[in-house]
């Protein structure tokens, strides 16, 4: 290789290097969120009675709709006639789908605030055919997130008592202020996630004590 082609050759690599970290600089990071939060302790008031019978609970895939079956967060911005368009973050993303993470955020938060067994972790004993178990269907029918303003959503659910299947259905629509940012959307999603947990969770106790189901649809939480 003559000395022009050498210094070429140097030239052309040194370019290509140059490209290749412009490129892997010009990347955006992607960031991940859970709704799945730390066990904390019961904010229900009366969690069910232990008893020598566990009860048990099956929380089914939460009913998203379409658009929030991703792992991408979806949100809308006020302002500069922006009100109508959603966007789409690529960058900001859910751990799993969002209506997985809906559903594990349920059943470890029922199962966390009613000292209930969920079969998600544990397997029900094959030789008890009137262990309680509640089969717990959820819907996601109405969400809106808004940067730096709320988070609203409407969901529906319907216990049913596998033994028996006495059943009792109720809704929550909860309206949540947030925070600026990205991070105050999650935030936000996660604590209007917390009420809807609690809500079902006092339903929760009532069907398994024998008491009325109170159903308090609307709820804005400060």
């Amino acid at each position: 290789m003559t000395g022009l082609s050498r210094s070429v050759f140097a030239i052309m690599t040194a370019s290509m290097a140059a490209l290749w970290a412009a490129g892997c600089a010009s990347v955006p990071e992607t960031r991940f969120y859970t709704l799945s939060a730390p066990f904390r302790p019961s904010t229900v008031e009366d969690r069910m009675p232990r008893s020598i019978t566990p009860v048990y609970i099956e929380v089914m895939p939460v009913s998203v709709p379409e658009r929030l079956a991703r792992p991408q967060l979806i949100v809308r911005s006020q302002g500069l006639g922006q009100e109508t368009q959603l966007f789409v973050l690529e960058q900001d993303r859910w751990a799993s789908h969002f209506n997985d993470e809906l559903r594990d955020a349920f059943a470890a938060g029922i199962a966390g605030q009613t000292g209930a067994i969920s079969e998600a972790r544990g397997a029900r004993p094959a030789h008890a055919p009137d262990q309680p178990v509640y089969r717990i269907a959820i819907e996601l029918s109405q969400f809106d997130a808004v940067v730096g303003e709320r988070v609203k959503a409407r969901f529906s659910w319907a216990i049913t008592r596998l033994t028996d299947t006495r059943s009792a259905a109720c809704y929550a629509a909860i309206s949540e202020p947030v925070d600026a940012g990205i991070s105050g959307v999650v935030k936000g999603i996660q604590r209007v996630v917390s009420t809807a947990v609690e809500d079902i969770s006092k339903n929760l106790i009532e069907m398994d004590t024998g008491h009325p189901v109170t159903c308090k649809p609307y709820k804005t939480v400060n």
